[in-house]
């Protein structure tokens, strides 16, 4: 659990090693627990109750017809929490007075997926008997946690990391006009095809061929599987440019393996790795991608190795979102490979922009 609060993200668990033993800062966050009952998933599937957990910074703020005019959701990577973008190298360089995303002036909103942190996820009891969600059915119950629970009916920004990359997408075509702005950083808004399919699904196939699986019902985690999965991970969120600078010799690197094994290893849970790593299978925005009318900051990164540029789908896609700007980040010290999603002193620049070009005339945050 203390490694979680660290940056327990699928592939942000790779940003965090790159990003040295920090801790999260010790922003005032507050705790806040939403649960839907009866909540029927896209497969048919439903739960009693599903709990989504969340945290918040700031304070709620209504223009002068009552509507919400300062809230911006923040939405973590595959296998991350609420904890994962308080990470300094995210949360230090935007969170602050004068920063882009000030909590004296914005209400921020960072929720635990389904599947992650303290909500309802495989691991508490259900183990590979758990409704098989996807992303549409995390964005129906963030929606829903929104309004219901938070009394927000609509949000100044959606920024999204890796898997929440994907969630800004969805979110732009469910739900047109909700966000005023979207910000998806380190994603395609296409089907999970070609490679990025074959890691995921050499991930998932070494825990279920793993002997001790046994069907999700495991009286201990399934070690080898576990192990190579996480190893998997390891290698999609890997940047070449800055593992060579951390570990320039062979002991230095298998070091370094050793001890990013160690710490996941005990932090993840295989059937919870299944089910985040597999929700991404039905995922495609593309035909739909001219219903996102409000403004778009999407931004990669050249080092990307989840989602290369050399594909050219990202610039394709992004010509036919009508308000979108699409930034690639060369490759640079300053980048992270996939992990730049997180490094957001190289691409704050950018945001600030995107918030003046979507300022609406009727209120100033």
């Amino acid at each position: 659990m203390r490694y979680r609060l660290f940056c327990a993200a699928l592939l942000g668990l790779v940003v965090a090693s790159w990003a040295g033993a920090q801790t999260p800062s010790p922003w005032p966050t507050q705790d806040g627990t939403f649960t839907i009952p009866d909540f029927r998933f896209g497969t048919g599937e439903t739960l009693p109750q599903l709990r989504l957990h969340y945290l918040t910074l700031g304070k709620r703020h209504t223009d002068r017809n009552g509507h919400t005019d300062n809230a911006v959701l923040l939405l973590h990577g595959t296998g991350g929490d609420a904890h994962s973008l308080l990470n300094p190298i995210f949360s230090d360089v935007l969170f602050g007075p004068g920063q882009p995303l000030d909590i004296t002036k914005y209400f921020l909103i960072l929720p635990d997926d389904i599947g992650h942190g303290s909500s309802s996820k495989p691991s508490d009891g259900l183990h590979a008997h758990f409704p098989q969600y996807d992303y549409d059915d995390m964005v129906r119950s963030q929606h829903a946690m929104l309004l219901e629970g938070l009394k927000v009916d609509h949000l100044r920004l959606i920024l999204g990391t890796s898997m929440g990359c994907m969630q800004t997408f969805v979110w732009g075509e469910t739900y047109p006009g909700f966000s005023e702005a979207l910000a998806p950083f380190a994603c395609l808004p296409t089907a999970i095809a070609g490679r990025n399919r074959m890691m995921r699904y050499m991930a998932i196939q070494a825990i279920k061929q793993d002997p001790q699986w046994l069907d999700g019902e495991y009286p201990s985690e399934p070690t080898q599987g576990l192990r190579t999965a996480n190893e998997m991970i390891f290698i999609m969120g890997s940047s070449p440019l800055l593992l060579q600078k951390r570990a320039p010799t062979r002991a230095a690197a298998e070091a370094y393996v050793d001890d990013y094994l160690k710490r996941v290893m005990s932090a993840t849970d295989a059937n919870d790795l299944i089910f985040y790593t597999n929700a991404s299978r039905n995922y495609d925005p593309s035909p739909n991608l001219e219903r996102i009318t409000v403004p778009v900051l999407y931004i990669n990164s050249a080092d990307d190795f989840v989602n290369p540029p050399e594909l050219g789908i990202a610039e394709a896609l992004a010509q036919r979102i009508p308000q979108c700007r699409f930034v690639l980040i060369p490759t640079s010290d300053a980048t992270r490979g996939h992990g730049t999603h997180t490094a957001a002193a190289v691409w704050k620049d950018y945001l600030v922009q995107l918030l003046q070009q979507s300022q609406r005339s009727d209120h100033k945050p």
